[in-house]
């Protein structure tokens, strides 16, 4: 009985230390739980400040803010593992709440209802001209001006581009880019208006076909003007337009916010639209929900092909040490719903602090 009764001793003993190391296991973790729920906290102050109607987006630092929405997926996705491996199930509700609601925010970047965007032809085989209902298109951040010229004309040759749209231009990079030959593959040209609300440069648009009719200023806005193309393509005329609304930076913010209410205003124009440039605001910018309506797409949040990031590109940290990846998507190719884009892509371009994007469209989707 001795041996018995020191069994159980035993026993009681090893149950006691096991729950004296459960018991020290979760104080040390209590910090690092604490914390989870810190940022889970704010990952839903940032949902919530995405859900700011329009007008109102543009307050204070709200607009940068939201432009890394997208971004919160991954927060939500790895406490939610931490979570899970922890055994903190409130925690773990909570995440995946977060998560869900993010992934229908998304979804049009992760699966598209619209098969055609997949059908369109690959970039070989395009033909120039825009003579048909295809055409190969690209916009580009120039950065007052600094992009290289020559990667420029180099990437609207082996694209195969047809449309180009360019912000922030200046003489001197109209002038690089004539000496680079992009005159003999887009040789008909449209410069913006210039005004006292130009930011950083005016606004430019290249074609390869003939246009029916150019304006250097389609509608009036607080920003750079927005000059466009009609072209005859297929059965259908279309009308490209390059624009830049300014950033929402502190004391931009109102002029960010009329900006893309100007470009809202096309709603109710009966022309056949293609929009491409430096939008300055995301999908997740209830402005920019505004300004496509029921009318307007924006070809990345349409695609099921993920996110397009463009901005910033050829940045670095620590003398060239680190490079600072491309973190929003704030250039977009926006079009009417009867017109298809697909095949989208982004190219670095040297001297710009943005990628340029590319995309195929097809007019008689």
């Amino acid at each position: 009985m001795g041996d018995v009764q020191q069994l159980y001793d035993q026993v009681d003993t090893d149950q006691d230390l096991y729950g004296d190391w459960q018991r020290e296991d979760s104080l040390r973790a209590r910090p690092l739980f604490t914390v989870l729920w810190l940022i889970t906290l704010a990952v839903i102050g940032i949902m919530v400040l995405r859900m700011t109607p329009n007008g109102l987006d543009g307050k204070k630092y709200i607009p940068v803010v939201v432009a890394f929405v997208p971004w919160m997926a991954c927060v939500s996705a790895v406490t939610l593992v931490c979570a899970l491996i922890g055994r903190r199930r409130a925690l773990a509700v909570v995440c995946t709440l977060c998560l869900l609601t993010q992934l229908c925010w998304h979804w049009g970047y992760i699966w598209t209802s619209d098969e055609r965007t997949h059908e369109l032809p690959s970039v070989s085989s395009l033909t120039g001209g825009s003579a048909d209902r295809y055409a190969r298109v690209m916009t580009l951040n120039t950065k007052n001006g600094l992009a290289d010229a020559q990667q420029i004309v180099r990437t609207v040759r082996e694209e195969h581009v047809e449309v180009l749209t360019l912000q922030e231009a200046n003489t001197g990079l109209l002038q690089r880019l004539a000496a680079a030959g992009l005159g003999g593959v887009l040789p008909y040209s449209v410069v913006a208006t210039p005004t006292g609300h130009d930011n950083g440069g005016v606004n430019v648009l290249y074609t390869a076909a003939k246009p029916v009719s150019t304006t250097g200023d389609l509608i009036t806005i607080e920003a750079s003007s927005v000059p466009s193309a009609c072209v005859r393509m297929a059965s259908r005329t279309v009308c490209f337009g390059s624009v830049h609304p300014f950033s929402p930076r502190p004391r931009n913010q109102g002029l960010w916010n009329s900006g893309l209410d100007s470009i809202a205003k096309l709603q109710s124009n009966a022309r056949l639209f293609v929009l491409m440039g430096d939008f300055n605001s995301t999908w997740d910018h209830a402005s920019f929900r505004f300004l496509l309506g029921d009318r307007f797409v924006d070809a990345g949040e349409q695609n099921g092909s993920w996110f397009h990031m463009t901005y910033p590109a050829n940045i670095t940290l620590f003398g060239g040490r680190v490079k600072v990846p491309s973190l929003v998507e704030i250039d977009h190719i926006v079009h009417d719903r009867s017109v298809v884009v697909g095949d989208l892509e982004t190219v670095t371009i040297s001297g710009s602090d943005h990628k340029a994007l590319l995309g195929t469209l097809d007019v008689e989707g």
